[in-house]
């Protein structure tokens, strides 16, 4: 056990099996990778821009997170025909962050895949819909099938990196891409597998997405000021903002990281996943405080040990008030609080995994993004907010919140390398 000072000093025991990060990939509307998003961020850039289609002026919301390079721009022509724009995207950052572990030679019986999504091919299903009706049955792709599978990206992940210890596809709305990464901690830990490509990806920007969004009132309306349209926790926030892209980490044991010479870039030292049995889309602050509660534990840590929290922090009126008071609750008001959704909005099933990696970032380079358009914090919000510029924080451990309409929480806990 880790022996840190602390309220909270009772601790559980570590795993036997400890977990490395060892690669990072992602797309996202602010950059088509890891350093041009970790960047961008911390310039305090927006990703939202306005909508580009014809089918626009239908909606009551018009803005959007389009990732800035096309995920098909880096596929074979002929591949492309074969993948949703959910999977092309996930490709792509799988592709980043296996170069980035150096592609480890793992046995392909011990090697694993777990990418995660929130609603699937559904642009696929889509547009096969309208082929279906528009030019009859013979012209729908005989790719379809595959292409709208929700474990079809990470069914295209195995494929590209040859795993065979198992390929899964967690679907847990907008904690999909975190509880991925939780799942391939689990399978190392339990002796499964030595190396796991894990993450998440949506990619349905479309006009029956953004409208059902925008009928629930989810979404934000400035329309006018699209790179002012996603603050969350600040006083003004009235929704999140629908975006695209996916994130990808390569997870190995620490025993087969360190035989092999990998470069480390942090320790997935816990995870907590929990379930509020509360309502299908109302957040309920009491599951999120378990699942903190649950990935200090898994860590070994206390709410003391926290000095950064990625928040989930969406920009909803009532969801930033539960998250911030189950973080007072869980872990108290000292670590520093970041949220990027307010540069990138929101990635849905992408979002955990994305976030993920923008904690390690902040662990390795000590450095906390600022939270974008945050002018005036909202009430019932008492945490230690980033604005301006980037703060410094010499953080050891850090966590990553990721919540889902269904009830799911899922909290990630990274410690320095």
């Amino acid at each position: 056990m880790r022996r840190t000072s602390g309220r909270n000093a009772r601790r559980s025991p570590r795993p036997a099996t400890g977990v490395l990060v060892t690669g990072m990939g992602a797309t996202t509307p602010l950059a088509g990778d890891v350093p041009g998003t970790w960047e961008a961020l911390l310039a305090g850039r927006s990703g939202i821009s306005p909508i580009d289609a014809p089918w626009v002026d239908m909606l009551p919301v018009r803005i959007a997170g389009t990732m800035r390079r096309d995920p098909y721009s880096d596929i074979e022509r002929v591949r492309r025909r074969r993948l949703d724009r959910s999977q092309a995207a996930a490709l792509v950052a799988a592709e980043e962050a296996w170069a980035d572990a150096g592609r480890p030679e793992a046995e392909p019986e011990r090697l694993a895949v777990v990418v995660g999504t929130g609603i699937g091919g559904a642009l696929t299903i889509l547009e096969q819909n309208d082929v279906l009706h528009r030019r009859g049955r013979r012209a729908v792709s005989p790719y379809t099938v595959p292409r709208l599978m929700p474990n079809g990206a990470s069914a295209a992940v195995s494929l590209m990196v040859g795993a065979r210890a198992g390929t899964h596809a967690p679907t847990s709305a907008c904690a999909s891409g975190a509880e991925a990464i939780a799942v391939g901690a689990l399978l190392i830990r339990a002796g499964r597998a030595d190396v796991v490509v894990a993450g998440g990806t949506d990619a349905c920007l479309h006009p029956l997405s953004l409208g059902a969004f925008a009928q629930m009132r989810a979404l934000s309306l400035r329309n006018d000021e699209p790179e002012l349209a996603s603050r969350p926790f600040d006083r003004q926030r009235d929704g999140f903002v629908m975006s695209e892209g996916a994130g990808m980490v390569v997870l190995e044991s620490a025993e087969y990281a360190r035989a092999r010479g990998a470069r480390v870039h942090a320790e997935l030292a816990g995870a907590g996943v929990t379930s509020d049995a509360h309502d299908i889309t109302l957040p309920d602050a009491g599951g999120q405080v378990r699942a903190i509660q649950e990935a200090l534990r898994d860590a070994g840590l206390t709410g003391a040990d926290i000095g950064h929290v990625n928040a989930h922090a969406t920009g909803t009126p009532q969801g930033d008030v539960a998250e911030a008071r189950a973080l007072m609750t869980a872990v108290g008001g000292h670590p520093v609080v970041t949220a990027a959704k307010s540069s990138t909005g929101h990635l849905l099933g992408a979002s955990g995994a994305v976030e993920a990696i923008l904690t390690v970032q902040a662990l390795k380079e000590s450095l906390v993004p600022p939270v974008r358009n945050l002018e005036d914090i909202g009430d019932g919000i008492e945490l230690d907010l980033v604005t301006g510029p980037p703060r410094r924080a010499e953080a050891s451990a850090a966590l990553s919140t990721s919540f889902g309409f269904g009830g799911h929480n899922v909290v990630l806990a990274f410690t320095r390398a």
